[in-house]
């Protein structure tokens, strides 16, 4: 399966708009953004948990990073609430669950073979950062010599560009912004190669995004089975 491979080009998905499908596990679904590769795969997705419900104890041979969206999320190691970001490296297993449900945003096999940072941050947490022009606030989530990771709140209606050196990823986490003629709401994901500048409005009521700067696929990415 191969969905959005090109990295070359730039990728505007409204993933709130997308069907869900069905994952191997009963009452987990997903909405696809990226995937290379079958069950096992280089993905970005949403993942929606019904309450009850639950994934089998699995490793992650190439990492997972995660963002909570809603509800709360769930292993054995703790409960991770809405706003939560972590970070599992490869090698790392857990059972992810959630009792009352909730939503995910997850990429999987897009760590570097040497990264292995494991990083939890619960709401709120992380190291507060200058606000770009535009923004009220800003905090970084994850940094390290190739990637950094942060929430940034952006004030009503205001012009805003984020530069890329490096390749960029966003997610709309709250509110709206649009991009051209495209409007942005929650669940909205957004890839730009390297050299191509975010240059986004935020709505009436501002924006809060996820925001990423890493090479779209590091050189030393961990390889598929």
């Amino acid at each position: 399966m191969r969905i959005n491979d090109d990295l070359t080009i730039p990728v505007i998905v409204h993933a709130a708009q997308l069907p869900w499908t069905s994952s191997p596990a009963a009452g987990v679904d997903r909405r696809m953004l990226f995937r290379i590769g079958d069950e096992v795969a280089r993905a970005t997705s949403i993942v929606r948990y019904a309450p009850r419900s639950a994934f089998p104890r699995h490793t992650h041979g190439g990492g997972e990073e995660i963002v909570v969206l809603d509800g709360v999320f769930q292993d054995e190691h703790g409960d991770y609430p809405a706003g939560s970001y972590f970070r599992n490296p490869p090698g790392t297993s857990h059972v992810p669950a959630s009792k009352d449900g909730c939503t995910i945003f997850v990429r999987l096999w897009q760590f570097r073979e040497s990264d292995d940072d494991q990083i939890v941050r619960r709401p709120a947490e992380g190291r507060p950062l200058e606000p770009r022009s535009g923004a009220a606030s800003a905090i970084e989530l994850f940094d390290d010599a190739f990637e950094n990771v942060r929430f940034e709140s952006w004030m009503p209606g205001k012009a805003i560009m984020v530069e890329n050196a490096r390749g960029l990823e966003m997610l709309v986490l709250a509110g709206s912004l649009s991009i051209g003629d495209q409007m942005l709401t929650s669940q909205s994901w957004v890839r730009l190669p390297v050299g191509q500048a975010l240059r986004a409005v935020s709505g009436p009521e501002g924006a809060k995004v996820w925001v990423k700067e890493a090479p779209l696929l590091h050189p030393d990415v961990c390889r598929l089975p």
